[in-house]
C-alpha cells in the first residue's frame, strides 16, 4: 500500500514537474493551441483565459521587438517578422535594422561617406526654395494647385551648371523624350565601386541604367535612367520622374506647375528630400520625391548603392545623421546579361528625418 502510494505521489509530482516546465511562452509565441502544454502563447488564449503565466511578457510586450528573434522562421501569426526578407515584404519589426541586420549598418556608413564627399551639392545661398503649401497624403491626388508661386524661387545656375558633372548630366537629360515611343541614343557617366575589377562595375552601370526595355507596346523605349532622372509620360501620367535638376529646368521654362509637397522640410541645408504634386504640361504627378540640392553624381551613386545592394527593396540610408529610405523596383519582363535585371526605379519613400 505505501508502495502504491508513492508511486501515485511520485506520478503526481512527476505531471507537476512536466507541466511548469512547459508553462512558457519563451520560443512558443504565436503558435496554434497545443493541448499537450499546461497554457497556450497565442492570441487566442486571452479569450479562454488559458494563458501561460509570461504570455504578457514574452508574445506582446516584445512582439514588436527582434530582440532574441534574428533570423527567426517565418510564423504567419507574428506581428512583425525579424528575418532576411521581411524588408522584401515591408513587414520587418521597427528595430530590425539596429538589431539584425549590420549590412544595414554597412550602407548607413557608405551612404554618410557619399554625403561627406558631395562637394558639389548646392549650399543654402545657392539654391532657395519656396515650399508653400502642405497636404497630408491623403491629399495627393486632389489634382489643386495650391502654391501660387514656383517652388524654385533662386537657383544660382553661374556656379552650380558650370560644374563639370551638371554640365554632362545636363546634356544627357536633352537625350530624352518623355513619351515612351521608341530608342534613342544615350552616353553614361562613369563612378568608380567594387566588382571583380572596374571594367565590370562599369559595364553593369551601363546596362542597369541605360539598358534599353520596353515600358509600352513591345518598343524599346525606357531605361531606369529616363524613368528615374528626365520623368515619363506614361497612361495618361507622369511616371518616375525623381530629379530635383529636372523639375527646377522645366518649371523655369514654363512647363510644369508646382502645386504643393507632402514632405516636410526644413530644407535649411541640403541635400534634403521633397515630395511635390505638380502637373507637367497636362500630365499629372501625385507625388514627385527627390533628394533636392545634391549633385547629379551624389543622386546617381546613392540610387546604385540601394539597386546593387537593395533591389527591389526599401532601402535604409543615413545623411548627416538623419534617416533617408529609398525604395527600389527591378524590371520584371526583361533582362540584361546572365539574367540581371534593369532598374525599374528607384526614389525617396520617406522624409529625411
Amino acid at each position: 500500500m505505501k508502495v502504491l502510494t508513492f508511486l501515485a505521489l511520485w506520478v503526481t509530482l512527476f505531471h507537476q514537474g512536466y507541466s511548469n516546465s512547459l508553462d512558457t511562452c519563451v520560443g512558443r509565441c504565436g503558435y496554434g493551441t497545443d493541448n499537450s502544454f499546461s497554457c497556450q502563447c497565442n492570441p487566442s488564449c486571452e479569450r479562454f483565459k488559458d494563458c501561460c503565466s509570461d504570455y504578457t511578457d514574452v508574445c506582446k510586450t516584445s512582439a514588436l521587438s527582434c530582440k532574441g528573434r534574428c533570423d527567426e522562421q517565418f510564423n504567419s501569426q507574428n506581428k512583425c517578422h525579424c528575418n532576411s526578407k521581411c524588408a522584401q515584404h515591408q513587414n520587418c519589426c521597427s528595430d530590425y535594422a539596429d538589431l539584425c541586420d549590420m549590412f544595414d549598418q554597412r550602407i548607413k556608413s557608405l551612404s554618410e561617406a557619399l554625403y561627406a564627399l558631395d562637394s558639389n551639392k548646392a549650399s543654402s545661398s545657392e539654391l532657395i526654395i519656396n515650399p508653400q503649401a502642405l497636404v497630408h497624403d491623403s491629399q495627393t491626388s486632389s489634382k489643386k494647385d495650391l502654391s501660387s508661386e514656383n517652388l524654385f524661387r533662386y537657383l544660382n545656375e553661374e556656379v552650380l551648371f558650370s560644374r563639370p558633372t551638371y554640365t554632362a548630366f545636363l546634356a544627357v537629360l536633352d537625350n530624352y523624350n518623355r513619351m515612351t515611343v521608341g530608342p534613342r541614343a544615350v552616353c553614361f557617366p562613369y563612378t568608380k565601386g567594387v566588382y571583380a575589377s572596374e571594367e565590370e562595375f562599369l559595364q553593369d552601370l551601363k546596362m542597369m541604367w541605360f539598358g534599353l526595355y520596353s515600358r509600352n507596346n513591345n518598343k524599346k523605349d525606357s531605361s531606369g535612367f529616363e524613368h528615374i532622372f528626365a520623368g515619363e509620360i506614361k497612361g495618361g501620367k507622369v511616371s518616375g520622374f525623381h530629379n530635383w535638376i529636372q523639375f527646377y529646368l522645366l518649371e523655369k521654362r514654363g512647363k510644369l506647375n508646382y502645386y504643393s509637397h507632402s514632405f516636410n522640410g526644413p530644407w535649411t541645408s541640403y541635400p534634403d528630400v521633397l515630395g511635390m504634386q505638380f502637373m507637367w504640361e497636362g500630365y499629372f504627378k501625385q507625388v514627385g520625391s527627390a533628394v533636392i540640392g545634391c549633385s547629379p553624381e551624389f543622386d546617381f551613386a546613392l540610387y546604385s548603392l540601394c539597386y546593387i545592394t537593395r533591389p527591389g527593396e526599401q532601402c535604409r540610408l543615413s545623411l548627416g545623421g538623419k534617416q533617408l529610405m529609398i525604395q527600389t523596383y527591378t524590371w520584371e519582363n526583361s533582362f540584361y546579361g546572365d539574367g540581371k535585371k534593369y532598374i525599374g526605379s528607384a526614389f525617396p519613400a520617406t522624409p529625411r528625418k
